[in-house]
């Protein structure tokens, strides 16, 4: 796993991808918090805490949130019912999203409206409900949907998308309806990461840029994880005879089988690199979960 050249990275980082945008957005992302009525942190359902941010939040103070956990039809169904249970037990709303799910983006945001209303009552007991614009912040890491979310509850494209981290570098405010307006901000990473497996979940993830990351960790990691795993998928896709191989038998199948291959037959292992990732991030190899909810 590469390791940008930050000096003011702590030495004990294992990773750390800070450019100076986010830097900047996280400042910007402070400065506007008293213009919204709650924030709507997007994370990636596959790496439910890891795609957390302790210092965005930290930045939030005392303004209420819901935690959006996109990608929620990528996530491992069982994993899934685990990290709800977590989160339920931490107090803080959350709501397992596919954004591409139309009424599940509604209930998000009928979800964050109950909430706002709920702390105006909790500030204010002679508090009376009533009709008002509802201002939302978006924030959280690169690549975890965060305009896809805007462009479905716009109902048009609204906002740029990607797939490659790190498209939206300003923050905007976009008109939903006349009862809701949502400021886009850009995607801003944990200053630092200081465990080598969350920096490959968010590799995996695509929050990391490929150039940035490594292709090669990160591809070994989810064959890897894959094969632990032993989902049927990466069988059947990869004509793959067992699942108790290693890493590197797998490689060189996928090779013959998708034809990735230089002159003499032998592995053109970076198209096999690129291929596993795109593949894992589409959902073709499997459905997927890093990591455990803590333990009490």
């Amino acid at each position: 796993m590469k390791r940008e050249n930050d000096p003011s990275a702590p030495k004990d980082a294992v990773f750390n991808w800070y450019p100076g945008h986010m830097a900047k957005a996280l400042r910007e992302i402070k400065q506007k918090l008293k213009l919204v009525d709650i924030v709507l942190e997007v994370r990636d359902a596959r790496v439910p805490l890891a795609s957390g941010n302790r210092e965005l939040g930290a930045g939030l103070g005392e303004k209420r949130k819901l935690i959006v956990l996109n990608k929620a039809n990528l996530c491992d169904p069982g994993a899934m019912a685990a990290w709800s249970k977590w989160f339920a037990e931490q107090g803080d709303p959350f709501l397992f999203v596919n954004c591409f799910d139309k009424p599940a983006m509604k209930k998000a945001v009928q979800l964050a409206r109950k909430i706002v209303e709920e702390n105006r009552r909790a500030c204010d007991p002679t508090y009376v409900t009533k009709k008002t614009k509802l201002k939302l912040m978006i924030v959280g890491l690169p690549n975890t949907g965060k305009s896809t979310i805007i462009n479905q509850l716009a109902g048009r494209n609204a906002t740029k998308v990607a797939d490659k981290p790190g498209q939206t570098q300003v923050q905007q405010w976009i008109t939903v309806d006349q009862d809701i307006e949502l400021l886009d901000t850009p995607g801003v990473m944990p200053p630092q990461i200081d465990r080598e497996e969350h920096a490959l979940w968010l590799s995996a993830i695509h929050a990391i840029p490929d150039d940035i990351a490594d292709e090669e960790d990160t591809a070994r990691f989810v064959l890897g994880y894959l094969l632990e795993k032993k989902g049927p998928e990466l069988k059947d896709r990869f004509k793959l005879d067992s699942l108790e191989l290693p890493v590197d038998e797998v490689l060189q199948r996928i090779a013959v089988v998708r034809g990735c291959l230089m002159q003499r037959g032998l592995p053109d292992y970076p198209r096999v690199y690129k291929l596993v990732l795109a593949e894992f991030r589409n959902g073709e190899l499997g459905k997927a979960c890093f990591g455990d909810p803590p333990k009490a």
